[in-house]
Parts: structure tokens; C-alpha cells; sequence
């Protein structure tokens, strides 16, 4: 069956390589960038790939939280329903860390960002619906206080912190959700896949993306996944596993999500 699917972070990368298997299969595909021209570029090049599928693109900078509210209106303002939300985008090293509301923006682009843009769309997504959070082999505790305010973290740190913290939100949005609704999952898609960031991060070459996003498209669209709400899946070894032990703390997980609900109700709150 056709489905439509929403991917952040789609011009390059893992992101790219998960919508043309998508738009392969025929599934309709919501592209989001930042670059007007490189998105432009990649709506042309993947519609040459199905004459069934329906592709959009949609442009928004996700470090900057009322862009992903408009972002989110302008989905909704197109489409009643939504089969997959697929939070890809991210950052690891930038120049700029800080934002202008003085939060890493690691922990905006990464962390906070998907959120807002999953609670936005989850009126249109269904029992069936899914919502797959890029996650990370690369975790570590999360210094709460780098989620509201600048915390100096180097690029690594800020990265793993942020995208546990993900992880942790994803995991409490399923059981707050319960076990029929929309299914929230973490994937780690493997470690050194060759994305741009691997590259500039490590210097390396970095494996074939397709691997990443063959579990991307699993995780969206496959009856593997069906019963897979609050579950971490890490694809370096292929299968489900624990997460994190501070992923599995309720305590822990309800003060990330409080810390980035003080964010919004700061920055978006109208």
C-alpha cells in the first residue's frame, strides 16, 4: 500500500538514500532542506524515479524552533494524514554552536527539534502511523542544563549528549502514548556510515549509506516494526537492544522532556 512519508534532513546523506528507496517502492515522500537549490535538485532527480510517487519539498532551518512550527503547518495544511515521520536531520560540528536563544545547537537540531515537529504532526498520523528518530551508536549522559542554556561541550560530547536525549524522549513518548498508538522508535542506522558528517567529523570514507537507510525504510514502512513502539534498534548489530540504561529511567527520560517543554513554552509559546 502506498504510503506517505515525511524525511528531515533528505538533500544529502542517509536522509537522500532513504527517500529514493521510498520513492522506489513507489511511496510518496515529503523532502525536507535547508538549501532551496539543492532540494530543488533532489525533487527532480527522484521524480524520475517513480511516476506513481508524489513528492513535496518543504524548507525550514530546525535551529530555529518557529521555523519547524511553520514547517509543521505547512504539512498540515497539505495532507490529512501521515504513514511516517522519519527525524533524520542532524548536526555534529559547526562553526556557529551556539543558537541565538543561546542553546548548543546540537541539542536544538538533534533533540528538540524532532520532538516539536513530532508533537506538531502527531494529529495526523494514525494508530498504524510510526515516527523513527535517528539515533546514535555515540551516547552519553546528558547535562540537563545543556538542553536550556549554553553549556561548553565539545562537538563529540554535545553530539552524543544530544542524541541520547533523543533516544530518552522517544522511549517516554512511546509508553506516555501506550503500546496502539503511533509507534515512536530510535534507530542507530550503524556507526561510520559515509554521510557528509562522518567525513567531517572523522575524516574517514565512511560505509555505504544504503545500509543506514535500508533500516530506515524497514522501520518505517515494514511489519517488522509494527510492535516496535519504545524499542532502540541497533542496526551495528541487527536487532532490537537496550538502550542506554539512563534511556530506561522514567525519572531521567520525564526531565528531558520537561527541560525541552521550558524551551518551547519560552521560544515557541505563542
Amino acid at each position: 500500500m502506498q504510503k506517505t512519508i515525511l524525511i528531515t534532513g533528505a538533500t544529502d546523506g542517509i536522509g537522500l538514500e532513504t527517500a529514493r528507496q521510498l520513492v522506489s517502492k513507489d511511496h510518496n515522500v515529503l523532502l525536507h532542506g535547508r538549501n532551496p537549490a539543492k532540494l530543488d535538485k533532489v525533487k527532480r532527480e527522484l521524480s524520475e524515479l517513480s511516476s506513481a510517487a508524489s513528492i513535496e519539498s518543504y524548507i525550514a532551518d530546525l535551529s530555529n524552533l518557529l521555523d519547524v512550527v511553520a514547517f509543521a503547518k505547512s504539512i498540515r495544511g497539505q495532507h490529512q494524514t501521515l504513514d511516517a515521520l522519519i527525524n533524520n536531520a542532524g548536526i555534529y560540528g559547526t562553526s556557529t554552536p551556539i543558537t541565538s536563544t543561546g542553546i548548543d545547537v546540537r541539542f536544538v537540531v538533534n533533540t528538540i527539534a524532532p520532538y516539536l515537529l513530532t508533537k506538531q504532526l502527531l494529529p495526523l498520523m494514525e494508530k498504524s502511523s510510526r515516527v523513527v528518530n535517528l539515533s546514535s551508536a555515540a551516547q552519553a549522559p546528558v547535562d540537563i542544563d545543556a538542553l536550556s542554556k549554553t553549556v561548553p561541550l565539545s562537538d563529540g560530547l554535545a553530539y552524543a549528549q544530544s542524541k541520547l536525549a533523543l533516544t530518552m524522549w522517544s522511549r517516554q513518548m512511546a509508553i506516555d502514548l501506550g503500546q496502539d498508538e503511533v509507534a515512536i522508535i530510535a534507530v542507530n542506522p550503524k556507526s561510520m556510515l559515509g554521510s557528509k558528517m562522518v567525513k567531517e567529523a572523522y575524516g574517514v570514507v565512511g560505509a555505504d549509506l544504503s545500509v543506514g537507510a535500508d533500516i530506515l525504510v524497514r522501520a518505517a514502512i515494514s511489519d517488522e516494526f509494527k510492535d516496535a513502539t519504545g524499542q532502540y534498534f541497533d542496526n551495528d548489530i541487527g536487532q532490537f537492544a537496550s538502550p542506554h540504561p539512563d534511556a530506561l529511567d522514567s525519572n531521567k527520560c520525564i526531565k528531558i522532556i520537561d527541560a525541552m517543554e521550558e524551551v518551547l513554552n519560552k521560544y515557541v509559546a505563542s
